[in-house]
């Protein structure tokens, strides 16, 4: 009777084991693998000439004088990564790295180039984040290893730009959380300030409330597994990244943007994140706007608050 108990047992555990590991491998997949239309870049970008009009005239002239360019790196790793860039009209040390979000590329973030670049006259380096547009790379990182990629980029942007920059790292979405994930790393002097749009507390607190949502499921067991799977094939594990813990840490000036009924990345998120970052930054809560298209529904205000934001963070 104990030998059948004790086998009956064993069957159960193997079944559970079984189980979770399948189901943090397909969660795994789900979030780090998606179906990415960052991969398109026909599509992506008649997806932003018809969204945002005005990128039209810009794109056509940075392109027709040959201005919007190519430029290739490569990790560590040996991954080879791929940004575009872009000088101001007139020579500049101002320069904007801007960082996209989950399923996108660089050109679906066109529109904060041109805010800089165009309404602004600053460089502009726009990188594609791994598995995304012209780079390499198996699978999404969250923003946890992109953030040491972008950093990689800030590196490179003297060479790029000439020497003596002044920097500002804006992103939105995954992108917003990369940046504040860059924000609390030894950076050059020349990182003056930081512009985040709907970034996530952490992938954790992300990935917990979209398996909540999508799934119905609880955090425990699935999530304590997938992430411990994440850390033994990848790397990184999704407690570790945490925008709010690298806020923490950082001492330049931050603005943080969200919007008002953003549902994806709950906009309660916004508050903790402007709570743990020391001084200097500033909070804009954007009224009746969803998730990601502040700058979509007011690209005036938007531009403005951007610009006094980056100009007195410059002059101090």
């Amino acid at each position: 009777m104990k030998k059948k108990v004790l086998t009956i047992s064993c069957i159960v555990l193997l079944a559970l084991i079984g189980t979770l590991t399948g189901g943090s491998l397909y969660m795994l997949n789900y979030s780090l693998r998606p179906e990415n239309r960052g991969k398109d870049l026909q599509g992506s970008m008649e997806y932003m000439m018809q969204n945002y009009p005005q990128l039209k005239p810009w794109v056509d002239s940075l392109q027709q004088h040959h201005a919007l360019k190519d430029t290739f790196i490569t990790a560590p790793d040996g991954i080879r990564l791929h940004a575009y860039y872009a000088y101001a009209l007139r020579p500049s040390r101002r320069t904007a790295v801007i960082v996209h979000g989950y399923t996108d590329n660089a050109i679906r973030i066109f529109q904060i180039g041109y805010l800089y670049n165009h309404s602004l006259d600053y460089n502009v380096l726009i990188p594609d984040l791994r598995y995304s547009g012209l780079s390499e790379g198996e699978d999404f990182q969250m923003g946890w290893l992109d953030r040491k990629d972008v950093i990689q980029w800030i590196d490179t942007a003297p060479a790029l730009f000439g020497d003596s920059l002044q920097m500002v790292v804006h992103g939105i979405s995954m992108g917003a959380a990369t940046t504040m994930m860059v924000s609390g790393e030894k950076l050059p002097a020349y990182v003056d300030c930081f512009v985040e749009d709907c970034g996530y507390t952490s992938v954790w607190d992300q990935f917990k409330k979209e398996l909540k949502e999508q799934f119905h499921l609880p955090a425990f067991p699935l999530l304590y597994t997938a992430s411990w799977l994440c850390d033994l094939t990848r790397g990184w594990n999704f407690q570790e990244a945490s925008a709010l813990e690298q806020v923490r840490k950082c001492r330049q000036p931050m603005l943080f943007i969200h919007g008002e009924d953003d549902d994806f990345v709950p906009t309660q998120m916004v508050y903790k994140v402007y709570e743990a970052k020391p001084a200097p930054k500033d909070l804009w809560i954007v009224p009746q706007t969803a998730h990601a298209v502040s700058y979509l529904n007011y690209p005036e205000e938007y531009t403005l608050r951007v610009k006094a934001f980056v100009e007195k963070a410059f002059s101090n």
